[in-house]
């Protein structure tokens, strides 16, 4: 299975980029990841003007040539102000104005990482409702990683290790669906 995954987070140090290598590692043995860096998808603010003028950048169409090269997609997300980056919530935007709906059944799951003590998960229920209402599938259980910028170790394992456990759980529950899906 193809699996195209990401950080929603421009830091270098963000704990969410920690949060999606370790998925990475966790599931790379069986699967082929597509671990992008969000950086690569530097977008203006979108305007439909940009849009109308000059067309979509191009990193819109790199990145849904991207999500339709897999199978499916885990992101985490970091939150800020109780959402989701502003970033990302503008990517969902440029990638729904395109025809057909990119993010229409897309299968995706959400982890998030913060250093408070409800680890983003406020952010993942706000991702939730523009990336459902354009279509996607959302699978129900999510990962929130609370403290975060103490729960990791030198070698970006979880410190904790029945932590590391359900989130190893959940990257295999999700994956068995994901395979009935497709």
């Amino acid at each position: 299975m193809r699996l195209f995954m990401f950080a929603a987070s421009l830091r270098k140090e963000s704990v969410n980029k920690k949060l999606i290598n370790l998925a990475a590692k966790l599931i790379q043995k069986d699967h082929t990841i597509d671990l992008a860096d969000f950086s690569e998808f530097h977008l203006p603010i979108y305007n439909a003007d940009i849009q109308n003028n000059e067309g979509f950048p191009v990193e819109v169409n790199k990145f849904i040539q991207r999500m339709h090269q897999a199978d499916a997609m885990i992101l985490s997300l970091p939150e800020y102000n109780f959402s989701m980056p502003g970033t990302f919530k503008n990517l969902i935007d440029w990638v729904s104005r395109v025809t057909p709906m990119p993010w229409q059944k897309q299968r995706i799951l959400l982890l998030s990482a913060s250093p408070s003590l409800v680890g983003g998960n406020r952010g993942l229920w706000a991702a939730r409702i523009p990336l459902e209402s354009c279509g996607s599938l959302i699978f129900p259980d999510m990962f929130s990683l609370a403290s975060a910028h103490e729960a990791f170790d030198e070698k970006g394992h979880l410190k904790q290790a029945d932590l590391q456990k359900r989130l190893q759980q959940l990257l295999e529950s999700y994956l068995i669906l994901v395979k009935k899906l497709i």
